[in-house]
């Protein structure tokens, strides 16, 4: 068995890479990537990002959906809320594409970038007071 070898340089079970003596024991040692370049606005939203992929999908979508439905149905003397909601959903997908931006195929940027302009257009209905 791989995981109880008791020989000197292996560490424990063989992975995808291999492991045993020949691999882990190279003078030049094992190979890493370097680190991926990042510029000031990935990481500043890093600590952003790395919260949200720990929050269950199933709750983002049900808070972010009723963000929107609290944003839509705000009217009278709460409309300016509704307003502030809806900016801040624009935002926040407006956000998300900028960081999705250079992995996305044209028809996603284009629908995503339609979804952040509908969201920012129903935040000036609601502001003027037509939605």
């Amino acid at each position: 068995m791989a995981g109880r070898d008791r020989r000197p340089g292996v560490r424990g079970p063989r992975g995808p890479q291999g492991g045993g003596p020949s691999s882990s024991s190279g003078a030049s040692g094992p190979t890493r990537r370097p680190p991926v370049e990042m510029n000031a606005f990935q990481r500043a939203s890093y600590p952003v990002l790395a919260f949200l992929t720990r929050v269950p999908r199933w709750l983002l979508v049900i808070v972010l959906a009723g963000l929107m439905v609290l944003g839509v149905i705000q009217t009278g003397p709460l409309a300016w809320l509704g307003t502030l909601i809806l900016a801040f959903l624009g935002l926040f997908f407006l956000w998300l594409l900028a960081h999705s931006w250079p992995v996305t195929p044209w028809s996603g940027r284009i629908l995503r970038l339609i979804i952040v302009v509908a969201l920012f257009f129903g935040a000036y209905l609601k502001w003027v007071g037509l939605l």
